[in-house]
Formats: structure tokens, sequence, C-alpha cells
């Protein structure tokens, strides 16, 4: 999967960054790089030599505004491992004692793409708390054999992640799904004969209706529903594989999280979106909580395409084993892989191994 066309840095551009749910533009030309959108950042610049790597900036700049500018260099360039803070002591002290930045013999601040792209304050919304989750207690769960696991969090609403996507032009957003709203989507989505090939759920609206309430009141499963421009497009079931039935294939970790996934929309399949709400979505597991350090899916063994992007985004496929159902490839993404690899990023197709 090569990647989508991407402006080249230096030339004429605009990003766009959601900060705390509010649009604010980064507007770059030449060198200069400047924000609007909000009173606090409507005049500050900065400036980068796309040559050397180098980002400086205007006096006022602050550290809110450092995160918005290096959101849309690493989107620009994918390629783009690591960016250098010059002058300004105050934000490359900020960087360093958050851990965001590393600074070496010789004073240099450097900012990884594999660290920055672990902050959780860009993406998630509403903003999460500042420090991690703390371990709950674990608890068992109901059923023929009691499973430990920890206490999982109450289920957010609204909207749950949101990138801009500078290839499309356009903003991914993940949400909570509402029947009430969605279930025609769903519903219709369903039939869709490339979905039901391998869904097998061409229900009527009130079977989908009732299975959709079964997932909301299921502790372990959130339905979330793919927006581009806050157009719906895609239906997602997202879980913790600990207390799921994948975890009896499988030696399951606490924090391991899983997906279901479909895309209802034809006018939103192919490469370019692709390539942005598939890592986006691996994204948001992992900025969920930070604890997660494995994410796994099972897919059909013949969803070939599916199988084949997977591995591109940095999954390797343990096994192939059989549910009742079906029978599945057990896939797996590790956190070190998908940030130290930059996979979050369109990149040309890689010779992946599968096993």
């Amino acid at each position: 999967m090569s990647p989508p066309r991407i402006t080249p840095i230096g030339s004429k551009q605009s990003y766009i960054s959601h900060w705390r749910d509010e649009p604010v533009s980064i507007l770059q030309s030449g060198r200069t790089l400047a924000l609007t959108g909000t009173d606090s950042h409507a005049r500050q610049e900065w400036y980068w030599d796309a040559a050397t790597g180098r980002l400086s900036a205007c006096p006022q700049a602050d550290h809110d505004s450092l995160l918005m500018v290096l959101e849309a260099l690493f989107s620009w360039n994918p390629t783009l491992t690591e960016i250098v803070l010059e002058g300004h002591a105050d934000l490359r002290m900020s960087l360093l004692e958050r851990g965001t930045a590393q600074q070496d013999v010789q004073g240099v601040v450097h900012i990884p793409a594999a660290r920055f792209w672990q902050l959780d304050t860009l993406w998630l919304t509403p903003e999460p708390a500042q420090a991690p989750p703390s371990p709950k207690p674990s608890q068992s769960t109901a059923g023929k054999q009691a499973l430990q696991h920890p206490h999982r969090p109450e289920k957010r609403h609204g909207t749950l992640y949101r990138r801009y996507i500078p290839w499309l032009g356009q903003t991914l957003s993940l949400r909570s799904l509402q029947r009430s709203q969605d279930l025609v989507d769903f519903h219709r989505w369903m039939h869709h004969p490339q979905v039901s090939e391998f869904w097998q759920q061409a229900d009527s609206l009130e079977v989908l209706d009732s299975y959709l309430r079964e997932l909301e009141a299921d502790p372990h499963c959130q339905p979330v529903i793919g927006c581009f421009d806050n157009v719906p497009f895609a239906y997602f079931e997202l879980y913790w594989a600990k207390e799921d039935r994948l975890s009896a294939h499988y030696d399951a970790e606490d924090y391991d999280r899983g997906w279901h996934l479909l895309v209802g929309e034809d006018s939103y399949r192919g490469r370019p979106w692709f390539s942005a709400w598939f890592p986006s979505l691996q994204h948001y597991l992992f900025l969920d909580d930070p604890r997660t350090q494995r994410i796994v899916a099972e897919p059909r063994h013949d969803n070939h395409r599916l199988i084949r992007h997977a591995h591109r985004t940095g999954f390797n496929t343990l096994k192939t084993f059989d549910f009742p159902h079906k029978r599945a490839q057990l896939l797996l993404l590790s956190r070190e892989r998908f940030f130290q690899d930059n996979r979050i990023q369109p990149a040309p197709a890689r010779g992946e191994p599968t096993g």
C-alpha cells in the first residue's frame, strides 16, 4: 500500500489541529508556520528548516502551540523521525520534563516522532486526565468459569478521537454509537454484500437493534462509529480481549484491546481512506489506556485484503484457529512496533513477516 500524495514541506499548505475540541489552523509558507484560530494562538509564528529538521519559535510561543506545530510537521512528512527544537529554553525544558523530548551530550533537544504520537493531548476528546489512570482491582466475570481481569472504566460517550488527515483535507473522528441515530445506517451497512459476506448479520432492524442494545450493556465492548467530517462511514466494535471469547485462543494480557470492523459506505473505500482510518483506530486504542501494549484481532482467514493491510500497519499473524462460526487468523500489533516504526503514517509497502 503506497502512501497517498502529501504536499512536500516547503510549499504553501495548511493543517488543522483540534486543540481541546477547537480547530486551530497551522499555515505554512516557505520556512514560516503561523497559527490562527484562537486569540491565544493568533500571532504565533514558527520557523522550520526542512533541510536540517530544526524548528525555532517566536518569543511568545507556548507549549500548546508547539504541540500543534509538531503535529502538522510530522503529518506533512511521514518519513520525519525527529525534530530538533532550537532556542526557547522554557519550551525545551518543558518537553524534557514531560518526557516528550530527549537531550544529547551536546545539549541538543530532539523530539522523536515515536514519543510525540504517544501523547494523548491532541487527539483524545474530551481531554483526558493529565496522569495515567491508576490500576484498579481485579474482579471476576460472570459466567461458567470465573476469569480475573482488571476493573474496566466506564464507557466514554460522544466524540472519542479526532485527527486531521492532510492528504484528504478532512477530519477523521471516532464517536460512540447512538442507537436512535445510527441504527438505520447500521442496518443498511449489514445488508451490504461486502459486509454481509464476513459479518453474516443481515438481520432485521429489530434484531440488530437488540444486538446493539446488548453491546451497550456489555462492559467489555464499545460500539463506535467512524466519521469523515462528521459523515458516518464505518462501524467498529472495540473490546477488552482478556474477557472476550478470543482469550481462550491465546495468552491474553490484562490490557490487550481488540476490534471488529466494517466500512459501510462505498465512497469511503480505497487506499487514501483506509490509510487514514485504520492506523488511526490503532492509535486511539493505544492512547485510550497507556497500559495497553498489544492490539489483537481475529478476522476470517480468507479476508485477505484486510489481513494484508493489517500486516502493513505492523500486525503479525500468530496462528490460524477455529471459532465455532468461522476459521480465523489471530493478528497482533505491539505498541513498540506501532510507534517505533511510525505505523500511524502512510508508508510504501513493506515486506512484512506473517508469523
